[in-house]
């Protein structure tokens, strides 16, 4: 289906797809029962991605992308999803992905020409680092308590955060911090681009979480204590972090669903053709009708998740926040592909659980997307909200009494 995406879109596509069939996922099954990838690899990828021309897309030419628009990359972001070893190979892995995004959108010319470049060239890291392991400020952020305050022409940062991806191997943060603890945190956040090798930022730990195998990435604790940065290095407008968030996670969301819409696919491909050639009980697999109606079941919700996100992506590329579109694709994306990469590993057996299969690798990474960029309970919560405000009370009147 071509989901009326643009010859642009499907040109990308298939040139992400072909690199996928040709180089990536050959390099995984290389590699697939290793461990950790070395990093020479994945810079071995990208070199082979700018050479069929899928080398970080999303991003603008002046800063070394390929300038194409948001809506129109997203088939080549579920291609990306495969293999964990694609959306590394061709820069739209997060959370790189979306801080540049974030620098792009907001940065001023000297911060996209320090940090953006060099991040868009693979040749640093980057993290996000907003969740506090204190007060709930993770999914509830309102309770976020680190804090920057001006001192001449410095901000001085203090505070505590964790579950930071990439924040061991992060060369630069993106921190946000409170600014004016008067005001409401919606209206009194900031964001601040912190070298990692600034004096005051430690890192207290790696967490240990389940892991998506092959591509190691860290969640770290970290500490920013009297952590002073120049006054440059405030990101977008001051007291305006949250806004500057919601730029940065609405397209990532997205782009996230497309990513674990394409790993859900590859799964349920993996797991036809095992089912194919599997006989059990005087027959094969996928002649038996319960495990037919599941994957039929997978392959319509598979669906209304691409259309959902490129219903949400065209509101986003018109202007508009799409709050709610968004956050009805990240449910329903991160429930579909939880449950179309389970099915996968329970139709495969005692293959779909071993490291010669990558769905092993799938089935851990994909546990935490419903947790990750917003857990589903405060993405309904968002939806809830939503859908009670335009509760008609007339209607009460039309009920029977009892």
């Amino acid at each position: 289906m071509e989901y009326h995406d643009s010859p642009e879109a499907r040109e990308l596509r298939d040139r992400a797809r072909a690199f996928m069939d040709e180089v990536v996922i050959p390099t995984e099954r290389e590699h697939q029962q290793e461990g950790d990838v070395p990093s020479s690899v994945v810079a071995d990828l990208r070199e082979e991605a700018r050479e069929y021309e899928v080398f970080c897309p999303q991003i603008d030419e002046e800063w070394g992308g390929m300038g194409v628009a948001f809506r129109d990359v997203l088939p080549l972001f579920e291609e990306a999803g495969r293999s964990v070893l694609g959306a590394p190979a061709m820069r739209v892995d997060a959370p790189d992905e979306g801080n540049m995004h974030t620098i792009e959108l907001v940065g001023t010319e000297e911060q996209k020409e320090e940090y953006l470049r060099p991040l868009v060239a693979g040749d640093i890291n980057s993290a996000f680092s907003m969740t506090e392991p204190k007060q709930g400020a993770g999914s509830d952020p309102k309770m976020m308590q680190t804090k920057a305050e001006k001192d001449g022409d410095e901000w001085v940062l203090d505070g505590h955060k964790w579950w930071t991806t990439q924040g061991s191997e992060a060369d630069v943060f993106i921190v946000m911090a409170r600014t004016d603890m008067d005001a409401h945190p919606y209206a009194g956040t900031s964001l601040f681009l912190v070298p990692a090798d600034a004096d005051g930022v430690t890192i207290v730990r790696d967490i240990p979480h389940l892991s998506q195998g092959l591509i190691h990435s860290s969640h770290a604790e970290i500490e920013y204590d009297g952590v002073r940065i120049p006054e440059e290095n405030l990101l977008g407008t001051l007291n305006e972090g949250f806004t500057h968030a919601q730029q940065r996670l609405g397209p990532a969301r997205l782009t996230h669903c497309m990513r674990f819409t394409g790993m859900a696919t590859r799964a349920l491909d993996i797991a036809k053709a095992y089912m194919a050639d599997r006989e059990a009980f005087g027959s094969t697999l996928d002649e038996k009708q319960a495990q037919r109606f599941e994957v039929a079941d997978f392959e319509t919700e598979l669906h209304a998740s691409r259309t959902m996100v490129r219903h949400a992506a065209r509101e986003i590329t018109e202007g508009g926040e799409a709050r709610i579109p968004v956050s009805m694709c990240k449910v329903f994306a991160a429930k579909t592909a939880q449950g179309a990469i389970d099915f996968s590993l329970q139709a495969c057996g005692g293959a779909g659980i071993s490291r010669d299969l990558p769905i092993s690798d799938f089935y851990q990474a994909v546990r935490a997307f419903r947790i990750v960029d917003g857990a589903d309970e405060v993405h309904k919560r968002v939806i809830a909200r939503d859908a009670f405000e335009e509760v008609d009370e007339g209607e009460l009147a039309n009920l029977p009494e009892f």
